[in-house]
Formats: C-alpha cells, structure tokens, sequence
C-alpha cells in the first residue's frame, strides 16, 4: 500500500500548491479526477433545488434505494465533477442509485446556503417517492460536516432520518482544535492549517464557529441512525474524525471507526490507483446496503 500511496502523493505534489480560489477549484477538479469513471456507470443530470446534481447508477444496483452524497472541498470549493468516479463507485458496491449535490459554495454563499440545499436536496428525493428508509446520506471533509448538519435539522424539526450516514474525513470542527492538525501536517499532503482557516473564514462569514450547524462536535448527536466513519492515518483531520465518532458513541449512535494506516485524506477519490480506496468503498457498500435492507 505504501507504494500505491507514493502514486499518489506524486500526482498531488506534482505542480504548485494553488494560491486563488478559482485555481483551487479546477485544480480539486483536475486531480480528483485525473482517473476518470467507469464506462458502465449511467450518470444522468437534474436539477435540485436550483442546484445542479447528478444520478447514477451501476449494473445491477437498485434504484429505489439511493445514497445522498455531498463533496468535500472545505465548502469552498469541489464539485459533481471531482468526486463523480468516488461517488459512482460507491453506489456500486452498495448496488444504490446516488444523487451528488452541486451545493452552493462559499464565500460567493456563505453558511447556511450550503445546508439549505441539502435540506432541499433530501426533500426532493422524498418527493420523488423514495422513503428515508431507503436513504442514506454521505460526504466527505466538508461534505461529511454537512451530513452531520442535516441530520440535526431534521431530527430538530421532528421530520424522518435516513437510515445510515457514511462520513469519509469529516471536517466537524471548524474552530480547529484538533492535535493532528499540527502533528500531521508534514505527511498530510492536502489540508494544513492555514488553508483550513481560510475556507472557515469563507464559510462562516463572521458566524460563530461553535454552532453546531457549522462544527458538529459541538452538537447534541443523540437521536442518530448508525454511522460509519473512514479516516487516513496520515491526514490532520484525523483527530477531527476520531473525536466526532466518540461523541456519536457517547449519544448512544451505532457508530463503526476506520482508521485506514498511511492513507491521506478523502483517499476514496484515487481508489482507481489505491487498493484501500477500492476496500474503503466496499466496507462503506456493505455498510449502506445492510442499513438500506441489501
């Protein structure tokens, strides 16, 4: 594994790290990427609450079931197109059709824009007629603090959960008080402190970093369904993801830590090259398929 992580790390450290936001983002594009997709997976366009977002489905996976997905990118940037591949790939392994949201970004649509299309997001497929049973919510870094936010608001407004959330290196706290921040940043070849600080800045726009609604962590999680949490050993959200997995154990949540050794954040998006991508995405399949009734 060790030499397939060096692959990758080669493709990320490969050019200059991006200093504007506009090169951040088609550079998150470009390497998330840089593999493609498989060509036997259908991915059909729609629109979402004046959001773009994308279906897919793979051989043998059963429409009426789906996985909700929202992409990582530190609310500021990533899209439908840098994690269709991750995305598409995980719907196979759980046999589900998946719905990626194109959630509004910050600094252009500070919080809670973000989780107001999620909610949106979440209303459309049960308009659609698919019951929250048959739902299960995901993302990765941001995307996974933005899971976490939207099955707080549900519960909070007394409406039905999914039946399963998958958080892959969640960001949740967003006041940065985790020790891996610092003791990881040499081996963590994405996310340092700094640029965290920035996109929190973009995101929060003044708002209070400690809302529950923005950094999880702080929340009251009791209430939940079951959650799979997947995090590297060598990223500096590691802490972020093993924190927020023991408060969702202290609520009393069916909670399942992974610590994947010498991966590095959101390492599901190079699994086309990384043998622990691929076993991630199945642990994660077997995992949305059981609490989808598969």
């Amino acid at each position: 594994m060790g030499e397939e992580i060096d692959v990758v790390r080669a493709l990320l450290t490969s050019q200059p790290r991006p200093t504007s936001l506009a090169e951040r983002r088609e550079r998150l594009d470009a390497v998330a990427s840089a593999y493609g997709v498989a060509p036997d997976i259908r991915f059909d366009p729609v629109s979402v609450g004046g959001c773009e977002a994308e279906w897919s489905l793979a051989p043998g996976s059963d429409p009426s079931k789906v996985l909700l997905y929202f992409h990582g990118g530190g609310y500021c940037s990533g899209s439908i197109k840098s994690h269709r591949g991750m995305v598409g790939e995980t719907g196979r392994a759980a046999r589900v059709r998946t719905l990626a949201l194109g959630y509004r970004l910050a600094p252009e649509n500070p919080f809670p824009a973000a989780l107001e299309d999620a909610t949106a997001a979440f209303e459309f497929l049960l308009a659609q007629g698919i019951g929250p049973d048959r739902i299960a919510i995901g993302g990765d870094s941001a995307g996974g603090g933005l899971s976490l936010a939207l099955m707080q608001r549900l519960r909070d407004a007394g409406k039905a959960l999914p039946a399963a959330t998958w958080l892959v290196s969640p960001w949740v706290d967003l006041e940065m008080t985790g020790a891996t921040i610092d003791s990881k940043a040499a081996i963590d070849p994405l996310i340092h402190r700094d640029y965290l600080e920035q996109l929190a800045a973009n995101y929060l726009a003044g708002h209070d970093p400690r809302d529950p609604l923005v950094s999880p962590l702080y929340a009251d999680l009791s209430g939940l369904p079951p959650v799979l949490v997947q995090v590297g050993s060598a990223e500096t959200l590691l802490d972020d993801a093993v924190r927020i997995a023991g408060k969702l154990g202290e609520a009393d949540v069916p909670t399942r830590l992974e610590v994947w050794p010498h991966m590095i954040h959101a390492w599901h998006l190079w699994s086309a090259k990384l043998t622990a991508g691929r076993q991630a995405m199945q642990s994660a399949g077997r995992f949305i398929a059981e609490a989808l009734g598969g």
